[in-house]
């Protein structure tokens, strides 16, 4: 249960990234839901480019393919083009990467992908070979060789396995997507045999969640009728049901339902440590509230936890909690970032939480990422003014302690695999400038030592990695990186690249990438990466801070880093360009029709738009917790003031933007790309435009499609940012 929150929010909306097989973390794990392929037209809209929300209709695509055309042409016509798509394929299915994986009974699992396996391998190899960095790759499911036999184009979206303590692992449930999209189906996959179970589990298309109950029942949210009559308005799942195997799936017994208005109902199960199975449903009211139902008991039982909390996994028989605000319970009061535990027999024995104690309190520049249990140890990962530490909790009778891990740098540590059921932990690191490194941990000794580690991927002789605060408009102090050159000349012309997201409590923490390494900071770029208001860097305040009607802190936020390098004479509005994806893509698109003048390069992926149609289209109503209600006149009256699409001008001077979409991506509607990008076509200012015809909400199904995309960016942004090929434009 531990990640259900996380998962919930990489679902709804996530940043692009241009980075292959990166360390598993709730932020890549991805449940599915069941959304059309066309978001049916609001005629009554006064908007003269809806036909653009057809996702699929005749004419909208092809517009798509002439500004692809047209953007294509121009952008891969030059010279740099070829070498940047060379250098990021080069990197993006190297074979020296580092094979994050999964223990499971002895075998480390991994998803790996390359030149000759596009789609990639599922594939295992044992735990003592993975350790001594000589694996004996087993081959468990081919899917180039599956998309080619069934004539699909299957996307790998991960693995739920049964894994219950007294019996061996041998079947999961395989998710797959046809082209990229959230919408899965899940096909029951034997690892014994190695083959799909024949009349095993399976479901049909949509965005779903599901969990093991034993090894003939599961636990299932989806689009039970596939016309959506099941579904929330915002397009997911409201009623969990039980599924015996044999039954068809009309035969579910229905065990919880939501209501229409809420955001999706998802299920959980958890073993506890005496082999009992307990399961239930989360019903996330709004996108930040949830209530946890137990549903294996006699009668449904709710946690009595207030609505913005996350559970988290167990420890010694306790569960961890998380809040997000502040909560009062008997005399006891707990703030907003407190990590809690109670004991959770004594929760299901009673229905009350008889005793709640406090296990870690953050302070104002730290935020609680998560705990990780194995067999051995609960490992509590924090972020220290947006540097990582770890630390081992430990419970006496006097109460929850920590001891501090000691990590290699002041970079980003992310646990990349924990289980209750082993004793393996894989931690991974790395920085701006310091390769991945996969490091084990030992619970006898409290240290690391590494499994392997990757060599560098690009020259960082020269570079620097430096911190820095900037004063907002309401004096907030925001914290960001930079990376640059230690002999840089400050006279405000580096090529300077600012990325941001800031929102849904995501945080952007150093991390190592080869791509950006190359294409940029090895030609003389510099890069800063803002740790905006709206993210979860400096905790739950740090997100809330901007929410709905505050929304403008985080602009301002951003737009203060940017103002703070050209003051710092690192850059100057003529070198200085913008990169964002998803709700990064909204943040971009109010940097260009807020201060246009501020950049010269604005890079848009993936984006929200049109933030008064928003709610909508595809996964948008699940977001008003986020941006706030259109159609409520004061939340609406606040939208109108910063939705890109209704502030576009067409008689201001705008930079030339590069917008990335993906036809395939049913979180975030290409719409929002598609008719911003025709506002700039109708009052024929210049912009470049490139949607991915299949891809998801990355932009990308494979990593040779990913190259592709970074290869244009990049291409861009010299042609925008550097003095020599903007004197060569002129």
């Amino acid at each position: 249960m531990r990640e259900l929150a996380a998962i919930f929010i990489a679902l709804l909306l996530a940043s692009c990234s241009n980075e292959p097989d990166a360390p598993t973390t709730p932020e890549d794990t991805q449940i599915a839901t069941n959304t059309p392929t066309n978001t049916p037209v609001d005629d009554s809209v006064d908007d003269p480019y809806l036909w653009l929300e057809e996702v699929e209709g005749e004419r909208a695509l092809d517009w798509v393919r002439g500004q692809n055309t047209r953007s294509l042409d121009q952008l891969t016509s030059d010279p740099i083009y070829q070498t940047n798509l060379d250098q990021a394929l080069e990197v993006l299915t190297s074979e020296d990467r580092i094979a994050y994986g999964s223990v499971r009974d002895g075998h480390v699992y991994n998803f790996w992908q390359d030149s000759i396996n596009v789609r990639g391998l599922w594939r295992r190899a044992p735990l003592q070979g993975y350790l001594s960095d000589a694996p004996n790759w087993e081959t468990v499911l081919d899917f180039d060789e599956l998309a080619a036999r069934e004539n699909k184009n299957w996307v790998f979206k991960g693995a739920n396995c049964f894994r219950p303590q007294q019996a061996d692992l041998t079947l999961c449930l395989v998710s797959l997507s046809d082209g990229g999209k959230d919408a899965v189906i899940q096909r029951e996959f034997d690892l014994n045999t190695l083959e799909f179970v024949g009349d095993g589990f399976v479901t049909p298309e949509a965005k779903q969640g599901i969990e093991w109950i034993d090894h003939d029942t599961l636990l299932l949210a989806t689009d039970w009728d596939q016309d959506g009559t099941t579904l929330t308005e915002s397009g997911y799942p409201s009623s969990v049901r039980l599924w015996r195997r044999g039954q068809p799936l009309s035969a579910a017994r229905e065990l919880w339902v939501g209501d229409k208005t809420d955001v999706g109902v998802w299920p959980w199960a958890t073993e506890l440590d005496d082999g009992q199975m307990i399961y239930g449903a989360v019903e996330s009211d709004t996108f930040f509230t949830r209530q946890y139902i137990v549903l294996s008991g006699a009668a449904p039982t709710k946690y009595p936890l207030p609505m913005k909390a996350e559970l988290g996994d167990l420890f010694e028989g306790f569960q961890f909690v998380t809040l997000q605000q502040d909560w009062g319970y008997g005399d006891q009061e707990f703030m907003s970032g407190d990590l809690l535990a109670f004991d959770l027999a004594g929760f299901l024995k009673t229905g009350d939480l008889d005793e709640i104690a406090l296990v870690f309190r953050a302070n104002d520049r730290q935020a609680v990422n998560g705990v990780a249990v194995s067999r051995g140890a609960a490992l509590l990962s924090i972020s220290d003014n947006v540097v990582s530490r770890i630390l081992r909790l430990h419970r006496d009778a006097s109460g929850w302690t920590t001891q501090e891990i000691d990590l290699p740098d002041t970079g980003q540590a992310i646990v990349q695999f924990s289980n209750r059921r082993e004793d393996t932990v894989f931690i991974n690191y790395e920085g701006f400038l310091t390769p991945g490194s996969l490091l084990s941990y030992d619970a006898a000794t409290n240290g690391l030592r590494s499994v392997t580690s990757l060599p560098a991927k690009f020259d960082t002789e020269g570079l620097a990695v430096s911190q820095h605060e900037a004063n907002s408009l309401d004096g907030t102090q925001v914290p960001y990186f930079l990376v640059h050159r230690k002999d840089i000349q400050l006279t405000s012309s580096t090529p300077t690249l600012l990325y941001g997201y800031g929102g849904f409590g995501i945080s952007m923490n150093p991390s190592y990438s080869p791509v950006s390494g190359r294409l940029w900071l090895s030609q003389g770029g510099a890069y800063a990466l803002a740790n905006i208001r709206g993210g979860g860097e400096l905790g739950p305040r740090w997100h809330q801070a901007g929410l709905k009607q505050n929304r403008q802190r985080i602009y301002d936020d951003f737009i203060a880093v940017a103002e703070d390098l050209i003051t710092r004479k690192i850059t100057s509005s003529e070198h200085l360009g913008i990169m964002g994806g998803s709700n990064g893509g909204l943040l971009m698109g109010v940097m260009l029709t807020q201060r246009p003048e501020l950049w010269n390069a604005v890079v848009i992926q993936v984006p929200l738009l049109d933030m008064l149609r928003y709610h909508n289209l595809l996964a948008g109503a699940s977001w008003i917790d986020e941006y706030g209600d259109p159609d409520i006149a004061e939340e609406r009256a606040f939208l109108e003031t910063i939705s890109p699409y209704q502030n576009f001008d067409e008689d201001a001077d705008y930079p030339k933007p590069l917008i990335v979409t993906s036809t395939k991506d049913d979180r975030v509607h290409p719409g929002h790309a598609r008719k911003m990008a025709q506002k700039f076509q109708a009052a024929e200012k210049p912009f470049l435009y490139y949607e991915n015809i299949d891809g998801g909400h990355s932009a990308a199904a494979n990593q040779q499609e990913a190259a592709k995309r970074v290869a244009l960016e990049y291409v861009y942004l010299r042609q925008q940012l550097f003095p020599i090929e903007r004197e060569m434009k002129k």
